[in-house]
């Protein structure tokens, strides 16, 4: 009788399908955004490394950027169609290793959820292309909004004020 108790837990046990099993849905929706091109052409105007994270969602690596460290006046755009998205004054040393800003520019950074390493994260991307931008955390400045928007920096080009 023991036996049997046993067997038959172990084909229920195994028979079950756990959740951790389970494939995450994303909840990304498709978007028509302003500017569209196919992915040939996304290929043919972007470096390779701008391509990996605009248009395949990837990260950088962590203290790689040219604009980390970057303190001049001006605005940061999307490198993929040059909407403006973050400005210099809201810029801060999150010493994550990627540029961040306590807020965006509003309207030009469209949010969506992904749980791409298992738990949900508010990614940001451009609202007019589409293009990865990063993630947003609620550990930055608390005197101003509390918000981290932590950037791929090579999503962005900046262009110092004056030279619009």
């Amino acid at each position: 009788m023991g036996k049997r108790l046993l067997l038959m837990a172990l084909v229920v046990f195994i028979g079950c399908k756990g959740t951790s099993q389970e494939e995450k849905k994303e909840t990304k929706q498709e978007t028509a955004y302003k500017v569209t091109k196919t992915d040939a052409e996304w290929r043919a105007e972007l470096t390779d490394m701008q391509y990996y994270v605009l248009r395949k969602e990837a990260t950088e690596n962590a203290f790689s950027s040219d604009l980390l460290k970057n303190k001049q006046k001006g605005t940061y755009v999307c490198a993929g169609c040059g909407t403006p998205v973050f400005r210099s004054e809201y810029k801060f040393d999150s010493g994550t290793g990627w540029p961040s800003f306590d807020r965006e520019i509003e309207g030009n950074v469209a949010f969506d959820v992904d749980y791409k390493i298992g738990v949900a994260r508010t990614e940001e991307h451009c609202a007019v292309c589409g293009g990865h931008l990063g993630h947003v955390f609620n550990d930055g400045p608390r005197a101003t909004t509390g918000k981290r928007h932590c950037i791929n920096g090579v999503a962005l080009n900046f262009i110092p004020d004056g030279k619009n």
